[in-house]
């Protein structure tokens, strides 16, 4: 008998880490879920894994050395040794950094370094896939920017900031995940490990409960839907490169399929050159969508909030055979429908 596969998914009751749960379980891997439950959201998002199908729920904070360490001992794994671990858990706000930028600095580095330790400790070799961020290339002042069409572009980067690009954190949230991204990144140059690092542009799709200062996309779908105040921070014209969940999942897959090109490597995800936009294009995407007209406000900008930021996803495109399968009009569609189906989790 074939032994099934095993991932660790840390974070796994968030946004991304349920959705992968659920893909994993789809795939018959054996699957783990690790999460400490302080996200909003995360409570129901495990409701909702345990209709899905069979899984190891871990309750647990990774900041604890201890207790992580124990889970990836041999003696713990039950006679499975861990094959992949996707670590998502983190903080994953800006804001919430520079308010608090010793905790954010204890979840997203030492968190990280901490199941790095537990892997290396304990001789295991597992598949290591780290979620990082676009933040670690910080404010990106360099680069000229030119306003068209009612948005912010770049005047001569066509298809977008390339893995190449000079790293330089810029808030405690850029610091703290760039510190982790590399990190990742030597544990395979110096221990071997099989890391890989995936540097993510505004994820956004199902069981996102996005926030004020986190998740603008499925944020403002949520608020328009609701009628809730909506804010911008900035003037509405900036751009991102979004990327529907999906196609995050499918990178996923991609990087494990491909553990032999991928090991000890870098890449950015992200809705490339192709599937990006505004803030305001949003806004008109959701009135046309939900067929109103919707209200808003602006504020001052945020601390590093680049104008604009696309990726480019050539590398992931070669070495993986990765590129995005939904565009941004269907995919904020398909968000904006499963906002107006589950209205009774935003009532509160």
């Amino acid at each position: 008998m074939v032994r099934r596969l095993k991932i660790l998914i840390t974070g796994g009751c968030g946004f991304i880490g349920c959705n992968a749960a659920k893909r994993f379980i789809d795939k018959g891997y054996e699957v783990a879920v690790l999460d400490n439950l302080s996200r909003k959201g995360s409570k129901d998002n495990l409701e909702w894994l345990k209709q899905q199908g069979e899984f190891e729920f871990i309750n647990c904070d990774i900041r604890d050395y201890a207790k992580i360490k124990k889970i990836f001992a041999p003696e713990d794994l039950r006679g499975n040794s861990i094959d992949v671990v996707l670590h998502l858990a983190a903080q994953v706000a800006v804001t919430t950094s520079v308010l608090d930028p010793r905790e954010d600095f204890q979840i997203n580095a030492l968190g990280t370094f901490n199941l790095l330790e537990a892997v290396k400790e304990n001789r295991l070799d597992p598949i290591f896939i780290y979620a990082s961020t676009n933040k670690v290339y910080g404010g990106m002042t360099d680069i000229k920017v030119i306003e068209r069409n009612g948005r912010y572009e770049y005047e001569s980067l066509p298809e977008g900031i390339s893995e190449e690009r000079i790293l330089d954190f810029h808030s405690p949230y850029g610091c703290s995940k760039g510190a982790a991204d590399q990190y990742v990144r030597d544990y395979s140059r110096i221990y071997g490990l099989r890391t890989v690092v995936m540097r993510q542009s505004c994820i956004y799709g199902y069981r996102q409960f996005g926030v004020e200062d986190q998740g603008w996309v499925a944020w403002f779908t949520i608020a328009a839907s609701m009628n809730k105040p909506i804010t911008i921070y900035g003037d509405g014209k900036q751009v991102r490169d979004v990327l529907f969940i999906d196609d995050l999942v499918d990178a996923y897959e991609k990087a494990i399929e491909n553990i032999e090109t991928a090991s000890g490597k870098i890449y950015n995800i992200g809705g490339g050159p192709n599937n990006k936009m505004s803030l305001l294009e949003l806004i008109s995407f959701l009135e046309r969508f939900l067929n109103k007209k919707i209200e808003y406000s602006f504020s001052d900008w945020r601390p590093g909030d680049q104008p604009v930021f696309v990726c480019s996803i050539e590398k992931a495109r070669k070495e993986l055979a990765w590129q995005p399968k939904i565009d941004v009009e269907n995919g904020v569609k398909k968000l904006s429908d499963w906002v107006k189906k589950n209205r009774f989790l935003f009532e509160c």
